[in-house]
């Protein structure tokens, strides 16, 4: 006989978002998919219950599922990103339960960046507004491969089908120009329970799938093997113990590919190469290593290798640059303008750098580019060119979501100011000229 574990460790895992507007009801959406699918403990639903009646509700509120800071309970809105785990006997999830507001854009690109699939829902009375727009901007920029568009609250408008068609027309169309690869529309009602888990008895007019099912069956293609091999150091190993007196290792995640003892490789900014001589994983030596286990290289040449470096396939290195061209999501209060100093921190490396250009802004409601803004402020989506003081071994964002990715930070504060997805990149010469600032910013 099949035990629960043994089922669950042959099941596929989906990493999804729900995003949209407030008071959309996304965190009902996802108490509703935790309740009904019996995912929910049951300390966790008196704990619930309880909330409830305190607040003079009848029946149990699901959102509070998911929105546990105290603010958010007692204000009724989501603020901070919330992760839950469930499976059911078909796959597994781990969700996102992201903030509504505009002032928490930034929780919801946080939320999507590892996302598959994204649930965007709408609120079936209000139909795509601004900040429908905006999460469907992220989620395209983000490059999450499947959307959802989740007509909430359908019970309040009569179940009409006319009203789901058009508002699906119309995210459609807008989500389609961004580039989104795939649209699933379904009309629910999270409150009813009205094709979240269970077909919905109210709309025989829809032949489609319920968001379960929709999320239990969509193909996840997220094989990180698959993609460009990548090694960013992130520490470097040196016992020099009597025992190892002459063990050097270089440790860190695999971000993508995999790796083979005697594979030829380069480090990365500085080029130069050598070949794996063995592979280290939870203290046993192994001939193959591949994303995302933790591990240990260990090369044949005594090179200078350092936190930060990056390690690829000979065969296969991005060329580095100090020329980073790119499109950001601005999640700072304050705003990015062109010369400002800041640092640029990709994988394990964190370098100065200074913004040289700000060529355009995307305007939401007919996706024109705003062109030379000057500035990014809150919530703002633009294209950047940055230099960075030395060269970094960046890959396109269309290749990889891990190597193609960084932030922008306040050197002053530490504050996260840009979430950044590489585009097309410069790629320098061969001798990097360099020049210092009068503050020591060398470029």
């Amino acid at each position: 006989m099949t035990t629960v574990a043994e089922q669950l460790s042959t099941t596929t895992l989906l990493r999804f978002a729900t995003a949209g507007s407030v008071d959309d009801g996304k965190s009902t959406l996802v108490g509703r998919l935790l309740h009904d699918s019996k995912s929910v403990l049951t300390d966790q639903l008196e704990a619930v219950e309880h909330a409830s009646r305190n607040r003079g509700q009848e029946t149990p509120d699901l959102a509070l599922l998911t929105d546990g800071l105290r603010a958010e309970r007692e204000q009724g809105i989501t603020i901070d990103v919330a992760y839950r785990y469930f499976a059911t006997a078909r796959r597994r999830f781990i969700l996102a339960d992201t903030p509504g507001h505009v002032q928490y854009t930034r929780n919801m690109v946080t939320g999507a960046s590892t996302a598959e699939l994204a649930v965007v829902l709408v609120d079936a009375r209000n139909g795509v507004v601004e900040q429908t727009r905006r999460h469907a901007a992220v989620a395209a920029l983000l490059r999450v491969p499947h959307v959802v568009l989740a007509v909430n609250k359908m019970d309040l408008v009569d179940y009409a089908e006319p009203v789901f068609a058009a508002i699906a027309e119309e995210f459609t169309a807008y989500a389609s120009e961004l580039g989104v690869p795939e649209i699933t529309a379904i009309p629910i009602s999270a409150l009813a329970g009205d094709n979240v888990v269970e077909p919905s008895a109210h709309m025989d007019w829809y032949g489609g799938p319920t968001v379960l099912e929709h999320l239990e069956t969509v193909p996840v293609a997220h094989d990180l093997t698959a993609c460009h091999a990548r090694f960013p150091v992130q520490y470097v190993i040196r016992p020099q113990s009597a025992e190892h007196p002459d063990y050097r290792g270089y440790a860190g995640q695999i971000a993508a590919g995999a790796f083979r003892v005697g594979e030829q490789v380069t480090v990365l900014p500085s080029g130069r190469t050598s070949t794996i001589e063995g592979i280290d994983a939870l203290g046993e030596a192994v001939d193959i290593a591949w994303a995302p286990q933790s591990v240990t290289l260990r090369l044949a040449d005594d090179i200078d290798v350092s936190r930060g470096d990056l390690i690829a396939p000979s065969t296969d290195a991005p060329e580095p640059t100090q020329d980073v061209e790119a499109t950001v999501c601005h999640v700072a209060d304050r705003p990015l303008s062109v010369g400002q100093r800041v640092l640029l921190k990709h994988t394990t490396r964190t370098v100065k750098a200074i913004v040289k250009e700000i060529p355009s802004r995307l305007t939401l409601d007919d996706l024109s580019q705003h062109p030379t803004p000057g500035q990014l402020v809150a919530n703002d989506i633009g294209r950047v060119v940055v230099r960075t003081a030395e060269p970094l071994a960046l890959d396109a964002y269309a290749d990889s979501r891990r190597t193609g990715s960084f932030l922008l930070i306040d050197p002053a504060d530490g504050t996260t100011l840009a979430a950044g997805m590489a585009g097309r990149s410069f790629a320098s010469t061969a001798t990097v000229n360099t020049v210092a600032d009068e503050e020591g910013w060398d470029f």
